[in-house]
C-alpha cells in the first residue's frame, strides 16, 4: 500500500490540519476542494476520504480542547444526539440522487453551495463576535478568541437538537460543516459562550458526527484507502500543533484567507472561468476591507455608536474637539479598539 501514498496529499493534510487545529474550521471545506480541483479526485470519494480521515483528525484537536476545560459536554450530547442519525442519512440521500457522472455533479454543486454557505456563517460569527465584544466597551487583541464570557449557559435542548440534524445533513452529503457551519450556529445560540469554548465543544461533537458519516461513507460511498492514509500522514501531526498554538497565532488572518480559499474554491466548483473569478475576488478584495472596516467603527453596525463603555473599571468619554494649540489627548475610543480584534 505505501507505494501508492501520495506526498503532495499528504502535504496539502498537513496544511490543513494545521488550521483547523488553529481556528476549528475548515476541514471538509478545504481539504475536499483541494482533493477535487487540484487533485482530480472524484468528488464522491474526496468526500469518503475526508471523512474518514477528520474521524482520526477531529480526536486530536479536541482532546487539547478536553485539558483545558473547554468543552461544554451537554452542548456536545444534544447536538451529537441530532447529528449522527442525520449524518447517516445524509449519506443515503446522497446515493439517491444518482450514480456514476450524475451523483458526482451532483456532490459538486451541493459542495459548491456549502462552501458559500460556510463562508457566510465565517463573516456572520465575525459580525456577532464584534457586536457581542463591543457592546462590553471593549475590544481588545484576542487572536485565539478567548473573550470575556458569561459563567453560566442555558442549555436549549430544541435549538441544539436541530443545529445537529441540520449540521449532519450537510457533513453526511458533503463533508462540509462539521467546524464551519455548526459553530456559527452556535454562536447565534449561546452569544455567552466564548470562542475557545464554541472550538472545543463543536470538535468534540464533530467525532461521533464524522464517525456517523464515515461509516456510511464507507458503506455505501466510495472510498479510498491510500487517499485516506495519505490524508492522515499530513493532518495528524498538523492538527496537533495548530492545536498547541491556537493560544498566540493569529487566528484573524487565518480566517481571512480561508474565507478566501473557500469562496474561490466554490466558484471553480460552479465551473466559473477565469477570468470571471478574478474580477470577482478582485472586487471582494478591495471591497471587503472598506466593508469591514465601516462595520467596526459602528462597533457592529450599532445606532449611535460609540456610546460612553467601561474599559478596565474606567469610562471612555466622547470625543471632543481639542484646544486649540494643544495636542489631543482623547481616550482611545471603542470603535478604533475594534481594529485590534477579529
Amino acid at each position: 500500500m505505501l507505494h501508492h501514498l501520495d506526498g503532495y496529499v499528504a502535504l496539502a493534510g498537513l496544511l490543513v490540519g494545521f488550521t483547523v487545529g488553529l481556528t476549528g474550521m475548515g476541514g471538509g471545506a478545504l481539504m475536499t476542494p483541494i482533493l477535487v480541483l487540484l487533485f482530480k479526485v472524484q468528488p464522491l470519494a474526496a468526500v469518503s476520504s475526508d471523512l474518514v480521515a477528520a474521524v482520526v483528525m477531529k480526536p486530536i484537536g479536541g482532546a487539547v480542547h478536553l485539558r483545558r476545560g473547554t468543552v461544554n459536554k451537554r452542548l456536545v450530547g444534544w447536538l451529537s444526539a441530532g447529528s449522527i442519525p442525520s449524518a447517516f442519512a445524509g449519506v443515503l440521500i446522497l446515493r439517491q440522487l444518482g450514480d456514476g457522472a450524475s451523483v458526482q455533479n451532483h456532490i459538486k454543486t451541493a459542495l459548491g453551495v456549502a462552501l458559500l454557505v460556510a463562508v457566510a456563517t465565517m463573516i456572520a460569527r465575525a459580525f456577532l463576535n464584534l457586536r457581542r465584544r463591543a457592546v462590553k466597551g471593549y475590544l481588545e487583541a484576542d487572536p485565539a478568541g478567548v473573550a470575556d464570557h458569561a459563567p453560566a449557559v442555558v442549555i436549549r435542548p430544541l435549538p441544539t437538537l436541530l443545529v445537529g440534524i441540520l449540521g449532519g445533513l450537510i457533513v453526511g452529503m458533503t463533508s462540509v460543516g462539521s467546524g464551519s457551519l455548526i459553530i456559527v450556529m452556535l454562536l447565534v445560540l449561546y452569544p455567552q459562550l466564548k470562542a475557545s469554548e464554541l472550538v472545543g465543544t463543536d470538535l468534540i461533537q464533530a467525532v461521533p458526527l464524522v464517525a456517523s458519516a464515515a461509516l456510511g461513507h464507507i458503506i455505501f460511498g466510495d472510498f479510498k484507502l491510500s487517499l485516506t492514509t495519505s490524508l492522515l500522514i499530513g493532518s495528524v501531526p498538523g492538527v496537533y500543533i495548530g492545536a498547541r498554538v491556537s493560544a498566540i497565532a493569529p487566528g484573524r488572518v487565518i480566517r481571512r484567507a480561508l474565507a478566501f480559499v473557500l469562496t474561490a474554491s466554490a466558484l471553480k466548483l460552479f465551473n466559473i472561468g477565469n477570468i470571471e473569478l478574478a474580477v470577482i475576488l478582485g472586487a471582494a478584495c478591495a471591497a471587503g476591507p472598506l466593508v469591514w472596516r465601516y462595520v467596526r467603527a459602528t462597533g457592529g453596525l450599532r445606532r449611535g455608536w460609540p456610546p460612553a463603555a467601561q474599559v478596565a473599571g474606567e469610562e471612555i468619554p466622547t470625543p471632543v474637539a481639542p484646544l486649540a494649540g494643544s495636542p489631543s489627548t482623547v481616550a482611545p475610543q471603542p470603535a478604533e479598539m475594534a481594529g485590534q480584534g477579529r
